[in-house]
């Protein structure tokens, strides 16, 4: 069922419904492909590799904040060096590219001038379908880099595409969003506490 698929006369209904779906769309996600998303995480930071991100619009915040949910906080009371470079970042570089050759190739231009063996990809994209983001992701896989694809309505074409698919069962932007956001501190904040010692972990604020 489509959200909204009504008008709503208060604004407190339309939250509960909103919460209601955002509940559903949360217990969606795969647990097998999340574990599977944290150890190619994990891998990537313990080699000291460099996990690539990029997303459009509301994605390319997450993808933002990625760098600093992950490299921060991962690296903070572990051993584990999170490497994070978010392919929106640098606007002078997106602009250039998208101006002087092609905005489907603002991030693959990047990855290939950046990535090197053994780093990682993750991509945001609720519909799957983004150009740049697949020309990105199809790279890295020709590449020998796993791509971890977070995906909401169908999937698209990324469901195809990546080694790890985390896919959010829902059909509106904002609650994929919100899932997708809840994702990025899921798996930095469980890599962190993993790399803890026991007695730290309560003291600590996440």
């Amino acid at each position: 069922m489509t959200f909204p698929d009504q008008k709503y006369a208060d604004i407190g209904t339309f939250a509960g419904d909103y919460f209601d779906r955002l509940g559903v769309a949360a217990a969606s996600v795969d647990r097998t492909s999340l574990a599977a998303a944290a150890q190619v995480l994990e891998d990537t930071y313990r080699a000291d590799n460099t996990l690539f991100v990029c997303g459009n619009g509301g994605s390319a915040a997450i993808s933002s904040t990625f760098v600093c949910d992950h490299s921060k906080l991962v690296q903070t009371d572990t051993n584990l060096t999170a490497r994070v470079v978010s392919l929106v970042d640098n606007m002078s570089m997106v602009t250039a590219l998208a101006n002087d050759l092609s905005f489907d190739d603002i991030f693959i231009y990047q990855l290939k001038t950046l990535a090197s063996l053994g780093d990682a990809l993750l991509t945001i994209s609720a519909s799957g379908n983004s150009e740049n983001v697949i020309k990105a992701a199809r790279w890295a896989r020709e590449n020998n880099m796993p791509v971890i694809a977070f995906t909401g309505f169908d999937g698209g074409q990324m469901a195809d595409i990546a080694t790890v698919h985390l896919h959010v069962a829902a059909d509106n932007y904002g609650i994929i969003e919100d899932v997708h956001q809840s994702l990025m501190h899921i798996l930095a904040q469980y890599i962190r506490q993993a790399h803890m010692s026991e007695g730290l972990i309560a003291g600590r604020k996440f």
